[in-house]
């Protein structure tokens, strides 16, 4: 998809390479898209003889998110001391927010981890089982919308995508905070969102626009 004149991956991936904190990108492409992501993570790779040059390698995802990010796991160097997730669905991350999740992780020694999140500004309404009548009023105080990038300590992740269930995660913060590991907020803008529909495309394409 197009967002702003450019493949919806080719933001993030732009965002990822401005930000200087990453020395490797995977990108974990749906089944049968490989030679489209090659393609877009062609346009924006370095030349080859360039130092620190950006060549994102791509790969075959799974048939869930959990499962890409681990098949996206098994080509990051054992040597990697921190990884981060994103969703190429966030085309609005910026440099800065990426380098601030690695310092925010790499300053704090007892962490597993740290995600960008956003406040809640909206009363959330938990249903009964069937949806069709509010169960209760969830207080909002201390409640903030998880996005990502996500950045673990590799040895952390790569622990819990082999060993821990994750049919029912929704995102890699869950499995780490399952085995207890302590896992970090970084305040994001809300502008950083998810492109699930027609409208939030359009209006990514607006907050696009206005940095020009």
């Amino acid at each position: 998809m197009d967002v702003g004149g450019r493949p919806l991956l080719a933001w993030s991936l732009a965002a990822f390479r401005a930000s200087g904190a990453v020395a490797m990108v995977v990108v974990a492409a749906p089944p049968g898209h490989e030679h489209t992501v090659e393609r877009i993570t062609g346009e924006l790779a370095g030349d080859p003889g360039e130092p620190g040059a950006f060549h994102p390698v791509v790969i075959t995802g799974g048939d869930s998110r959990i499962a890409s990010v681990g098949h996206a796991l098994a080509e990051v160097p054992a040597s990697a001391e921190l990884v981060a997730v994103h969703d190429a669905a966030r085309p609005l991350v910026s440099p800065r927010l990426i380098a601030a999740l690695f310092e925010r992780l790499a300053g704090e020694p007892a962490a597993a981890g740290a995600i960008a999140a956003t406040p809640l500004t909206d009363t959330v309404k938990r249903a009964t089982d069937d949806g069709l009548e509010v169960a209760l009023t969830e207080p909002r105080a201390g409640l903030w919308a998880a996005q990502t990038p996500q950045v673990f300590r590799a040895p952390i992740l790569r622990e819990v995508h082999d060993t821990m269930p994750s049919e029912t995660a929704t995102d890699d913060a869950m499995l780490v905070e399952a085995v207890g590991g302590r896992v970090l907020i970084e305040p994001a803008p809300p502008e950083n969102l998810k492109v699930t529909t027609d409208a939030d495309r359009r209006l990514a394409e607006l907050l696009l626009a206005d940095r020009g």
